[in-house]
């Protein structure tokens, strides 16, 4: 499935963050917009799945949608912090202050990254007959 493939791809990238020189206000801004890609690429991948899965959400839902309706197919989601996900991707075009773009990097590398990780494992080992 080529959602998936891009979504692992893009994923290996993320993966790198916590190796990179983080006080590099670049660096954070590359961070930001390599997770704002991964949450896209994380809630279309959700939206393919649960059309699979045959959930009418899916058809036309927006990514709050999506993620609430997944949230009830996988228990391994945490609705919370996708969420909060979805709140800091709609923020991240806003961000111009360097305290809370350091924040929201800190975040990204200890609490985002280990979510889309789940997910990942989670969804190849689901669906491996389908990927």
């Amino acid at each position: 499935m080529k959602k998936f493939d891009n979504y692992s791809s893009a994923l290996e990238t993320l993966r790198r963050s916590k190796d990179q020189d983080l006080e590099n206000e670049f660096v954070q801004g590359g961070i930001i917009a390599k997770f704002s890609l991964q949450f896209e690429l994380g809630w279309k991948l959700l939206k393919e799945l649960m059309k699979y899965e045959g959930d009418r959400v899916a058809a036309t839902g927006s990514p709050r949608e999506i993620i609430k309706a997944a949230y009830a197919y996988y228990d391994w989601m945490d609705e919370e912090i996708w969420l909060h996900m979805l709140r800091d991707r709609n923020d991240t075009a806003h961000i111009y202050d360097a305290e809370l773009a350091e924040r929201l990097v800190a975040t990204i590398i200890d609490q985002y990254i280990p979510e889309f990780e789940r997910m990942n494992n989670n969804i190849a080992e689901r669906y491996a007959d389908i990927l």
